[in-house]
């Protein structure tokens, strides 16, 4: 099996063959996003393999950039703005800031210009009746703007399309009669859910993706069938579950944010293996640290999300939390004097001022160069040789009155305090103590940076999992491939619309078969989101019985609906009654996953030995004008064996990443090379 996680900086590639895990890095070129793929599959060899997984930031960063095709949007006449609105929210730290404009809004970066927005008369009541026929000859002449403005797609959101779908096929209709054989999605397909502005999202990054991707994926299949690769192409969805090729393409939304989901895949997965089923997930990599939670083995998972503040995406996805915080965070002097780490980053260009490539700013990179934890002449496994007087220059160019040892030492401790105030929020969010979790570290800068958390989140331990690195593409290895299909249809749980609930799921799964094909090894799981009469908010993922619903089987739901509000809320509301809003259907088809193989033990004749020892300056005492000096053991990862114990200080390299073990912690090695870092 193979797997690849296209990431802004580098394209990480995995390979499992014959009980091995192989890795390979790859400098990732957006003019040609395939050929970085390619590249690492011909270098792991994809011939003769049964499966290549692929996760991607491509079309998060295209969003994220608006590096983005041109689009028309057409909807209901009356509801051009509904896309500028948004759900009218605010962040918190913007509710008194008179300045503050939504980021995809037309004061600022629209994703679709105010101009390729257009109205369409028609409508639909909130049952699907036809209120007003949709008027064909405004339509077309609509659709000549768009012709004229050269648009390359069409995202078709009409109000209540999700109940009736007939105006906004025959709209798709005459796009193709107008624009031609131009991509068009529209939302009684894409997300056939209540709640407008959502549903026109949704349907807006659908059609973006689907322009994106779709030659994308053309392009590597091609290439990948020149490699020899004749297996299963699947694409990681937001939730890092897998879906082939062909399907995902039908509805690329849902692949929008895959890469940084299977990081938590790869979580759950190796933490069942080891016994820790309670996790808090961190991944440190050049720009930000993205942080979730897995309780009882499974990660939390939502039923939409945020591309940006607002921006929002009806698609099952991991509860990821992301900020500021990595490898290239900008050390900076704030209006106080105070010494600052992040949001900026240097990135991967100019990057780091140790790179060499014109970076003039201090980072976290280069504080840990300077602190001794990065081998200067080792990183990014030899194929960087990196600039320790670039550093102290940038360091010292800073406007304070600190020391040199100051600088250092504060820019350290401001970058641990971002990322541990970040973990311990998330435990927060999510209603867990972190002392009662192992906290995973991983991304190139994770087993760096996140050993130092230990004393001010008080997690349980800090894991570092094999391959660190490339943990993310790793957890592409561990997904089964899932199918999902939900639909809105808001039904009061009573016994009389127990008919009107089983056509709802018998429809559902009849197309979940179609797409699932012949096979015995699936699972169907049906979940629905429903509210108590009268609230505007729903309780998502209370489970559904199988077979048909009848009388029982919706009193069923019922009182899975109160257990579930109960354990979300702390309270139960049995005397009211109760409402489904959306009805969900998923079909698990198992796959084989990566095994990883055990580290030996060690041989009385094989003595644990430092391959050198090193000083690590400003992190010990810099109180009396001193460098603050520690002597630290530094150990190669691939010569430790399971049961080792090695006492902080101590640096552990690897090919793609460091671990540093601080004074007063120490590692064990566990049986599958991972490494457990307490407090002594």
């Amino acid at each position: 099996m193979i797997a690849v996680d296209v990431g802004g900086t580098f394209t990480d590639v995995v390979a499992w063959r014959d009980g091995k895990i192989l890795t390979t890095k790859v400098s990732t070129d957006y003019t040609e996003v395939a050929g970085p793929v390619l590249e690492g599959a011909q270098l792991l060899g994809v011939e003769g393999s049964d499966v290549f997984n692929h996760a991607s930031t491509h079309g998060l960063n295209a969003v994220i950039t608006r590096k983005l095709p041109k689009i028309g949007f057409l909807t209901t006449e009356g509801h051009r703005d509904i896309l500028d609105m948004g759900r009218v929210w605010r962040p918190t730290e913007a509710i008194l800031d008179p300045h503050w404009r939504r980021s995809f809004g037309d004061a600022s970066r629209p994703i679709v210009d105010r101009y390729l927005r257009r109205g369409i008369r028609e409508r639909l009541t909130s049952d699907g009746s036809v209120l007003f026929e949709l008027d064909e000859e405004q339509a077309r002449a609509e659709l000549e703007v768009l012709r004229r403005c050269d648009v390359t797609g069409v995202a078709i959101c009409l109000i209540n399309a999700y109940v009736n779908p007939v105006h906004e096929i025959r709209l798709r209709e005459l796009v193709t009669e107008v624009l031609g054989d131009v991509p068009c999605s529209i939302s009684s397909e894409v997300s056939p859910l209540a709640k407008e502005y959502a549903r026109a999202s949704t349907t807006v990054i659908d059609t973006l993706m689907k322009i994106i991707y779709t030659k994308y994926s053309a392009r590597l299949g091609e290439g990948l069938t020149e490699l020899g690769f004749t297996g299963q192409l699947n694409f990681a969805d937001c939730a890092a579950t897998l879906v082939p090729a062909s399907r995902a393409m039908d509805l690329p939304f849902r692949i929008v944010f895959s890469g940084p989901a299977a990081g938590t895949i790869a979580c759950a997965h190796f933490g069942d293996l080891i016994g820790e089923t309670d996790l808090l997930c961190a991944d440190v990599g050049g720009t930000s640290c993205d942080i979730s939670v897995v309780t009882g083995g499974a990660p939390f998972v939502n039923t939409s999300f945020e591309l940006e503040h607002d921006l929002v995406v009806n698609a099952l996805a991991n509860d990821i939390s992301s900020i500021g915080a990595g490898g290239g965070s900008i050390v900076a002097i704030g209006q106080s004097g105070e010494i600052l780490v992040g949001p900026d980053s240097a990135r991967a260009q100019p990057g780091p001022a140790c790179y060499g490539r014109g970076g003039t700013v201090p980072t976290t990179t280069d504080t840990c160069l300077m602190i001794g934890i990065i081998d200067p002449e080792g990183f990014a496994g030899g194929e960087l040789d990196l600039d320790i007087a670039a550093s102290e220059r940038a360091f010292e160019g800073l406007d304070t009155d600190f020391s040199l040892a100051q600088r250092v030492r504060y820019a350290y401790e401001m970058a641990v305090n971002n990322m541990a105030e970040g973990v311990f929020n998330v435990a927060i969010k999510n209603g867990v103590d972190p002392r009662d979790y192992s906290l995973v570290a991983f991304g190139a800068a994770g087993p760096m940076l996140l050993p130092a958390v230990l004393d001010t989140v008080h997690c349980k331990q800090v894991i570092v999992p094999p391959n660190p690195g490339l943990f993310s593409a790793i957890g592409l290895l561990a997904a089964d491939q899932v199918f999902t299909v939900n639909r809105s249809a808001y039904l009061l749980l009573s016994p009389d619309k127990a008919p009107s609930i089983d056509a709802v799921f018998t429809e559902m799964e009849t197309q979940l078969r179609e797409q699932v094909g012949d096979t015995t090894a699936v699972t169907f799981l049906r979940s629905m989101d429903a509210h108590l009469v009268g609230q505007s908010w729903d309780t998502p993922f209370v489970p559904v019985p199988d077979g048909v619903i009848d009388a029982d089987a919706v009193a069923t739901m019922v009182t899975s609906f109160h257990d579930t509000y109960e354990s979300r809320s702390g309270n139960r509301f049995e005397a009211m009654p109760v409402e489904g809003v959306t009805f969900r259907i998923r079909a698990v088809v198992e796959t084989s996953k990566i095994e990883f193989p055990r580290v030996p033990v060690r041989g009385a004749d094989e003595p644990l030995l430092p391959v050198r020892t090193t000083t690590l300056r400003f992190l010990g005492d810099i109180d009396g004008g001193g460098d603050g000096a520690q002597e630290a053991h530094v150990y190669e990862r691939s010569t430790l064996r399971a049961g080792d114990v090695l006492p902080g200080p101590t640096i552990i390299d690897e090919g793609l990443s460091t671990t540093h073990v601080g004074a007063g912690q120490q590692a064990t090695v566990g049986e599958y090379g991972e490494l457990i870092i307490r407090r002594k």
